[in-house]
């Protein structure tokens, strides 16, 4: 069985889209769909835009939804047994799965982006790779500490990203090497996504997900937040909303699929590496391709 999964933050590039542009009517109708629904040109600054103006939350988000819809609608020749998606990438799976229309899923992304934008510019957070730690070692400490900072990305076995206010995030690393961590990377990153101090952004998020129709999936999604397959629209919605306070349980969601029977991983959308290296991570037998 073959699922596919969408990358999130990170994996956008210089260029993103043009080449599908250029190449493919179907993707070049994306493009102008999705321009034509936030009321400004996004397509040119993911075509020409710099890589710094990329990074902004506000563009990278929607960027690489249309990025990955507009892949997947130009090149998918079969339909998936499963989707999934890491963080942002949840909503580019439920557009591959049926739950959302390209629209709808377009203007939940760009309420998602601007609402965590303002959240990061409230109050002021950061984010950090833990590389060579168990899991159960980096959530005590986090536990411990008495600022915010908590386990946020379970992106691969031996790499769990922490979140928080930044004293809580530069404690967090600190306390991790003493306690053995390999290395302590602080990201490049607007704010602490996937923690409390995205609350503000969670409860905005929340009222347009709710206002927004769900159909039930032709295949399930593996959530972020569960780690476990849902068809049903209603489950869905209330893990999508807890996704943005809650952690990206992506390792165990690769476990959990691979133990389910999917047994090739096909990335759609960003560069096209992201996912692939870390799903070879918990498993160097499952096939990966890229789309």
């Amino acid at each position: 069985m073959k699922a596919f999964v969408f990358p999130g933050q990170g994996a956008q590039f210089e260029g993103m889209g043009l080449d599908l542009f250029e190449s493919n009517e179907t993707a070049r109708n994306i493009f102008f769909l999705a321009d034509e629904v936030l009321g400004f040109e996004l397509s040119k600054i993911m075509f020409y835009g710099t890589a710094e103006g990329l990074k902004q939350t506000k563009v990278t988000q929607p960027a690489l939804f249309v990025h990955a819809i507009a892949t997947l609608k130009a090149k998918a020749t079969y339909l998936p047994d499963a989707v999934a998606g890491h963080s942002l990438g949840e909503f580019s799976a439920l557009v591959a799965n049926g739950t959302l229309s390209f629209e709808d899923g377009l203007k939940l992304v760009y309420t998602r982006a601007m609402a965590m934008q303002a959240a990061c510019e409230a109050v002021p957070g950061t984010m950090a790779a833990i590389l060579g730690l168990e899991n159960s070692v980096v959530e005590k400490i986090c536990a411990d500490i008495d600022d915010v900072v908590v386990a946020a990305n379970y992106n691969c076995p031996g790499q769990l990203v922490i979140s928080g206010s930044m004293t809580g995030v530069s404690k967090g690393m600190e306390k991790l090497l003493e306690a053995g961590a390999k290395r302590a990377i602080q990201l490049e990153v607007g704010g602490a996504f996937h923690s409390p101090l995205m609350e503000p952004a969670r409860k905005e998020l929340a009222k347009a997900i709710l206002e927004t129709p769900f159909n039930t999936p032709f295949c399930p999604v593996y959530q972020n937040v569960t780690a476990m397959p849902e068809s049903d629209a209603e489950k869905i919605k209330i893990n999508l909303v807890d996704q943005l306070t809650g952690a990206v349980k992506w390792t165990q969601t690769i476990e959990k699929m691979f133990g389910d029977g999917i047994t090739s991983f096909v990335e759609v959308g960003g560069s096209g590496k992201v996912l692939s290296g870390l799903i070879k991570k918990v498993d160097r037998s499952i096939e990966t391709e890229t789309l």
